[in-house]
């Protein structure tokens, strides 16, 4: 016959039972723990992608609106045929392209005054503002680069007319000077053309700006207006 003793379960000591106690305890913080920080890790994840795709977005956006700026704003370039100025003076053939070192009378050879072409000095008068007057022969070159020149009577055009002036013209490509005998206060020339006006503010200035500088058609379209030769009181 069995014993009593050995029918019944031998009793977990305690020392034991309360050490596995201590023991799932630990394992069960840790897993919390583990289990929080996957869910922080997660949370950080979701907010990095949505701040990304947010960015992206935005940036997609600001693009977007910066080249819709771009084309709206931009003005199409004026067809430069279709410009019609009412009283501009223009030369075809006539004119010839000649380099000469000698001077040039242009009003009896040409019927220019101030010139708008014709033969002209090897070296040009490299572009900008002058105080005083300039060599034709220089400036005439400077046009055959598509340069424009705009000359003004000095005792009928003030500075603050001149400095109008000045800010309806473009940054390059251009000769601004006071010239003596003038048929006009104001002579803008081109190669080719020229119109004659009294009112700095007059708008036929870029009509005349819009059709003839820089002229794509002339021989020498395009060439440096600088590095040649400055003339007397250049300021800018």
């Amino acid at each position: 016959m069995a014993s009593r003793d050995q029918d019944q379960s031998s009793p977990v000591p305690p020392k034991v039972a309360k050490d596995q106690t201590v023991k799932q305890q630990r394992e069960a913080r840790r897993a919390e723990k583990v289990a929080k920080l996957k869910a922080q890790q997660a949370k950080e994840k979701r907010n990095r992608i949505l701040g990304i795709s947010l960015a992206s977005v935005a940036g997609v956006a600001i693009v977007a609106l910066v080249v819709t700026f771009v084309v709206t704003s931009a003005e199409p370039e004026r067809d430069r045929a279709s410009i019609q100025i009412e009283g501009v003076q223009t030369w075809g053939d006539e004119l010839d392209f000649n380099h000469v070192e000698t001077a040039v009378d242009y009003a009896t050879q040409y019927g220019t005054n101030p010139p708008a072409g014709g033969s002209h000095n090897p070296a040009w008068l490299n572009c900008g503002v002058y105080t005083e007057p300039q060599q034709n022969e220089n400036a005439v070159h400077s046009l055959e680069h598509g340069a424009v020149w705009v000359t003004y009577d000095a005792s009928a055009v003030n500075e603050d007319e001149v400095n109008t002036l000045r800010s309806k013209l473009p940054d390059s490509y251009v000769l601004v000077s006071p010239y003596e005998g003038l048929p006009s206060p104001i002579v803008v020339s081109a190669w080719g053309a020229q119109l004659a006006f009294e009112d700095p503010e007059d708008p036929r200035l870029a009509d005349f700006i819009a059709k003839y500088w820089q002229n794509p058609d002339l021989p020498e379209a395009g060439a440096s207006c600088s590095g040649a030769i400055d003339g007397p009181g250049k300021v800018a």
